[in-house]
Formats: C-alpha cells, structure tokens, sequence
C-alpha cells in the first residue's frame, strides 16, 4: 500500500506539471495570437472593474466611445496624451463599488472621433465634453484628469464651475511656469519627443519613460498597444503642439473648487515641483507626493490611489 506522502507527492508532481502546461500555454497564445490576448486582457480587467463598453454620438455627429459602471455620484475621469479609456480600468475596479464612474476616449484618441481638422485646445476639449455629459444625463459631477486629462479637467471647472463638484488632478499638464521636466529638456535640446511613437521601439520607450513602476506587460502585447499610436502619429503631434500653446495658470488662479493633486515623485514627464506651484493658486487644494512612482500613479499604484481618493472624498469633497 502507498503511503500519504507518496500519494501527495505524486499529487504535487501532477499538480505542478499542470501548471507548466498551462504557462507554456498562456506564452504561447501571447506569442502567436497577441491580438486576441490583449483583448482578453483587457476584457478581464473592465469586468473585474465592474466596466462596460458604450458608445454615443452627439448631436454634432460627433462619435465616443466610454467606459462606464458603478452607481452612485457621476466620476468622470480623463485619460491624458496618447493614452485612451483602459489608463483608468485598473483603479477603476476600487472606485466603481461607491461611484457611478465614466472614462470616455477624449476626442482623437481611442475609439472616439478623430476628425483631423478639429480643434484640440483644452477649451475646445472641455466644451465637447460638457455636451457629452449632457448628453448622458449628468448636470452635477466630480471630475478627474490624468496629464492632458487632467489639464482639460480643470479647464472645464473653470469654465463651468457650478457643475464640477471636486476636481482630482494626477500630474496635470498646462502648468508652464513651473520647473523644466526630462522631457521638455528633451526637446528643447534634441527636438525629440519622447511622448510621441512612430514605432514599436518607439512605444515601448515611451511606455518606459512615463512609469517608473509599470504593469508587466509582454512585447508581443505591447506592440498591439503602439499600433493605434504609430496610426495616430500625425494627428497626436498637432495636437501636441495645441496643448503646449495653452496654459491653465491664470484659468484657475483663485478656484476653489476641491481638488486632491496626486504627484508621482519621478515623473520624467512633468516636473514634480508642478505640485506645488498648483497648490499655491488653488487655496482649496491638497497635495500627494507618491514615492518611487512616475507619470501614471494610477496605473502603477491602483489601490493606493483609490484609497488616497476615497480618502479626499470622506473628508467633504461631495
């Protein structure tokens, strides 16, 4: 008769040998199906963020698509520069059980629109989407913005201030008094923008460059992901130059508005300084520094920047 460790032992071998086979597997389906990977992935991530793809076009035939789950208090969050609506799918999942939270592609990224001969100005940016939440029923809302997003983010409450409940700011640009960051010394030496992606190389770079901590994410993947940016090249450098042509500082000079500004310390993308220099013109402000995090807190430290959220929102930001 065999003894109980010799069974368990032979229960473990099978065991493990299961598990190999299914991480030869899982590499191999990367590997050769790396589309229908990242679909599954992302698939994945907006289910367990409690996410459903929508889409809706406006009266001007205007086309986006969103992201949307939740109840509760309308959260509409913005993606920044050459990102889309999956930027916030990973935080997502801790704020969907307390919110009614919506991520739209913003107008030339995504799956929304990409008219090329648009206006991409922050103002222009922020109108569009005071019609879409119009549109989607939403007359009061708490808003959030990451980079770009978060530039058009405070745009919008400047320009409609009684709609905007509380604003959250995770390394906003449009603040350009503040201290030279990599990457604008990058291009003011090189001309090289390492936010823009002509290659895969290229993307994977940029994806490097924005995140000291990020997710890992396999290559094969990650070159489905620089498809759309490498389309998008041409269309994402107008609208850079847009945004750098606009500056937010005056536009929120005095607000006081609720705001939580989340900084990652080692964002080469804008200077963490910027943190302070928004504080000083927005009296109702607070700011976080994350340590050991870059461009993207949201994404390299999901729950902890919930939790920081959540926090900003119990102590009165309603």
């Amino acid at each position: 008769m065999r003894s109980k460790s010799s069974i368990a032992w032979r229960i473990a071998v099978l065991a493990g040998a299961a598990l190999l086979v299914g991480v030869v597997a899982a590499i191999g389906f990367v590997y050769l199906a790396p589309e229908q990977a990242m679909r599954l992935a992302m698939d994945g991530e907006r289910s367990r963020a409690g996410l459903v793809r929508k889409q809706i076009d406006l009266p001007d035939g205007l086309h986006f698509v969103y992201l949307e789950g939740g109840q509760g208090e309308p959260l509409v969050l913005l993606h920044g520069f050459g990102a889309d609506k999956d930027n916030f799918t990973r935080v997502a999942r801790f704020l969907t059980p307390h919110y009614r939270v919506i991520v739209p592609d913003q107008l030339g990224f995504g799956e929304s629109a990409h008219p090329s001969d648009a206006d991409y100005a922050p103002i222009a940016q922020a109108e569009r989407l005071q019609v879409l939440a119009q549109a989607l029923g939403i007359t009061k809302l708490h808003l959030g913005g990451s980079s770009m997003g978060g530039h058009i983010a405070m745009t919008y409450a400047a320009l409609h201030p009684a709609q905007v409940e509380s604003l959250w700011l995770l390394d906003p640009g449009g603040v350009w008094s503040a201290p030279e960051s990599e990457l604008q010394k990058s291009i003011r030496e090189t001309g090289r923008n390492q936010l823009l992606v002509r290659n895969e190389d290229e993307f994977a770079q940029t994806f490097a460059f924005a995140m000291s901590d990020p997710p890992f994410i396999p290559r094969p993947m990650l070159d489905v992901l620089a498809r759309e940016r490498i389309r998008n090249h041409g269309l994402e450098l107008r609208i850079f130059e847009q945004l750098r042509g606009d500056s937010v500082e005056q536009r929120v000079t005095g607000m006081t508005t609720p705001t939580l500004i989340v900084w990652g310390e080692k964002d080469r993308g804008i200077n963490v300084a910027t943190a302070e220099v928004l504080h000083k013109l927005m009296p109702n402000s607070q700011v976080i520094v994350m340590r050991g995090i870059g461009h993207l807190p949201m994404i390299e430290r999901p729950r902890e920047s919930a939790e920081d959220y959540l926090r900003f929102r119990a102590r009165g930001a309603r």
